[in-house]
């Protein structure tokens, strides 16, 4: 991840990632398949020139092996933004927890977790989160 980011950076990173994919809910609104809005909300962050990785495959190491846990990230946005999106009538524990341990793999201080099937999503379809590696970047 990269170490010259500071908390404004991300603060307004996360504000144009949440507003791309309130423009995507907008169009689409609530009910469509995870696999929709992932696509349209790579179309979105492309036409609003947000650098992404999709569907990045996360790399990690046991005592110096490398396993293969398939372990999938919706998005890594500008390689700090760790992205997952859903699309579920109630957001579970277990989501947030992948959020967590992607962004901890990643070393990512800041992640959001969107769930499309909402009315409003700005109010109650994201949520995010920040550890530890956040706590010590510069304002």
């Amino acid at each position: 991840m990269k170490n010259n980011i500071s908390k404004i950076y991300l603060k307004e990173l996360t504000y144009q990632v949440v507003g791309a994919a309130i423009e995507v809910h907008k169009e689409l609104g609530p009910g469509l398949l995870e696999s929709i809005y992932h696509k349209c909300l790579c179309l979105e962050l492309q036409h609003r020139n947000i650098r992404f990785q999709s569907e990045l495959i996360i790399p990690f190491k046991y005592k110096e092996v490398a396993l293969n846990l398939d372990l999938r990230c919706d998005f890594v946005v500008n390689d700090c933004l760790v992205l997952e999106i859903k699309a579920v009538g109630t957001v579970a524990p277990i989501y947030e927890a992948q959020l967590l341990t992607y962004m901890k793999l990643l070393e990512a201080p800041k992640g959001i977790l969107i769930n499309f099937n909402c009315i409003n999503l700005y109010k109650e379809g994201q949520k995010t989160y920040v550890n530890e590696l956040y706590r010590d970047l510069p304002e």
